[in-house]
């Protein structure tokens, strides 16, 4: 009978200290240790450590990632105001828990009454771009809304109060603005009242660390905090905003404003190996992103790419996919005015490989062998990247366009104006009433469904936008860096003129060997490529900010 006791004991312990195992290995794994600079459960890799720190306190009050990438947004509103900010345009790709994924498009459009000569005023430069005929219909607070509704989880009011509190009290002006304050040293009478937000009592131009304050825009962002998004596209404000618009010779109208809706849709995929890539459909860039990647990877490429005479090889491979990719550009218009169908077909493998052909390994050829269409090239713009606990992922671009936009301030609203209306120079022959202009925005999110790893990545510096997130996926997904280093890996950039621009510390004998084969190279003293970066692998989040803009992740 003792021994059956035994038996029963036994038999009782065995599941017993089988699930006490099962316990500690599952304790174990999740409690795992991340190696310093990691973060565990969140984190928001934006422009600014300032505006990281406040999209991740937002996370932790139980906010959504897209509560995080809001604030982040706003905050970036008034530490990059020459980027971005409520006078621009933004797109948000995001990654629910479930894994479906949508996108939120509330690019800038055309004027009901623009100039209808507005092409013909194209320089060939973009020095000239900062009139006000230039300005587009703002679109992100109307994007914020749309996608607060359908995500948020901490009131709208709530997401405003800290870059309100900021801007009434003043912040240091960062470094990277001072660098571009220069530029409003001589202003058109137009531009005068962007000069004087920047200016101290004497008149002088605010230096780094001097306080700027954003006292008018902090009354805005109050009342649109109060009353909703509707206080800037059909409240006072509207009126305010289009009064000093009209003043300064642009076109935008009270009816232009209560017009303006974000649209909201399914992300276009593509697969790259084990990774599934989500992205937003013209008149965004994406597409021009994946053909990138789509040609690349047919040449197999691995650490030992980068390996000796396999890197002159990799790098001239690269510039020409490149080369061909700006001949793509004009296929990246707005699907409510114009077809699809080359967009489509551009994603394409077997494109990809019908390209790959013409690509030759020791030679380089004029413009019309890969089609191009001249277009200006431009500088501004923001990404944040978010990951939250729950696994909700936003890649979210937002720009003004050009450095500082059109240059015009509107005084009664506080806001900087887009000049969003220059994409279209060199893209197009013919532009409509409520047209949003051709892109370079690329906010992506990838997914492993093997690795479980997630990845989401963007970038701002207008036209370099996606070849920077090209080279940093390449050098991330292919060549074996860290996310660290493949953000921080020197860029080759292949302009609008398929001219190779390089950063100062670009490989010299790459630079020198594509010249030998017949590519014009140059190394401009400034470089605006700038990408934002989350991962999380094996549980263990990784947040890189570029350091060309000075920024700096955030998380938890």
């Amino acid at each position: 009978m003792a021994r059956r006791k035994e038996k029963v004991c036994l038999c009782i312990s065995i599941p017993i200290i089988c699930i006490i195992i099962i316990i500690i290995i599952c304790a174990t794994h999740f409690n795992e240790e991340c190696a310093d600079g990691l973060f565990k459960k969140a984190a928001v890799a934006a422009d600014s450590e300032t505006c990281s720190k406040i999209g991740r306190d937002i996370l932790q009050l139980g906010g959504s990632a897209v509560d995080g990438a809001i604030a982040t947004l706003l905050c970036t509103s008034i530490i990059n105001p020459q980027s971005m900010g409520i006078g621009g345009g933004s797109i948000f790709t995001i990654r629910e828990q479930s894994g479906k994924v949508r996108i939120i498009n509330a690019r800038e459009t055309v004027p009901k009454a623009f100039k209808t000569d507005l092409l013909a005023k194209c320089p060939p430069t973009t020095q000239s771009m900062e009139a006000a005929h230039w300005i587009g219909v703002p679109g992100d607070i109307r994007g914020y809304e749309r996608a607060h509704k359908l995500y948020g989880r901490v009131p709208w009011a709530s997401l405003f109060e800290p870059t309100i509190k900021m801007a009434r009290e003043g912040v240091p002006v960062p470094y990277v603005l001072s660098r571009f304050l220069p530029l409003l040293k001589n202003v058109t009478p137009e531009s005068l009242p962007l000069r004087q937000l920047f200016q101290n009592e004497k008149g002088e131009l605010l230096k780094e660390g001097d306080i700027v304050r954003f006292e008018k825009l902090a009354d805005t962002l109050e009342i649109i905090a109060k009353h909703g998004a509707d206080a800037l596209y059909v409240g006072d404000i509207a009126k305010e905003l289009v009064s000093d618009i009209q003043n300064a010779g642009g076109t935008v109208s009270l009816e232009d404003l209560m017009s303006f809706r974000a649209s909201e849709f399914g992300a276009w995929e593509v697969t790259l190996g084990e990774y599934d890539m989500y992205f937003p459909p013209p008149p965004a860039g994406g597409a021009t992103l994946s053909f990138i990647l789509n040609t690349m990877q047919g040449f197999n490429l691995s650490p030992a790419s980068l390996e000796g005479d396999e890197k002159v090889l990799t790098f001239q491979r690269y510039v020409e996919t490149c080369k061909f990719a700006n001949s793509l550009k004009k296929f990246m218009k707005d699907p409510k005015f114009a077809s699809q169908a080359e967009a489509v077909e551009i994603i394409q493998k077997h494109f990809a490989d019908k390209v790959r052909a013409k690509i030759s390994p020791d030679r380089t050829y004029d413009a019309s062998y890969y089609n191009t269409t001249p277009y200006l090239d431009s500088h501004g713009t923001t990404h944040v990247s978010v990951l939250a606990e729950d696994g909700m992922a936003v890649s979210v671009t937002s720009t003004i366009n050009h450095i500082f936009g059109s240059k015009i301030f509107s005084p009664k609203t506080g806001i900087i104006l887009n000049n969003q209306l220059a994409d279209f120079c060199g893209k197009t022959d013919q532009i409509h009433a409520g047209e949003q202009p051709p892109s370079s925005m690329s906010p992506v999110i990838l997914y492993s469904p093997s690795q479980k790893h997630t990845v989401v990545i963007g970038a701002s510096g207008g036209s370099m936008i996606t070849t920077g997130v090209a080279l940093t996926l390449m050098n991330f997904l292919w060549f074996g860096k860290t996310l660290q280093d493949s953000i921080d890996a020197p860029v080759v950039f292949v302009d609008s003129k398929n001219i190779l621009k390089c950063e100062p510390l670009f490989d010299k004998i790459v630079l020198e060997s594509l010249y030998k084969i017949g590519h014009e190279v140059k190394v401009p003293a400034n470089f605006y490529n700038v990408v934002n970066a989350v991962s999380k692998e094996n549980n263990c989040i990784e947040a890189v900010s570029d350091s060309r803009k000075h920024g700096k992740a955030a998380g938890y």
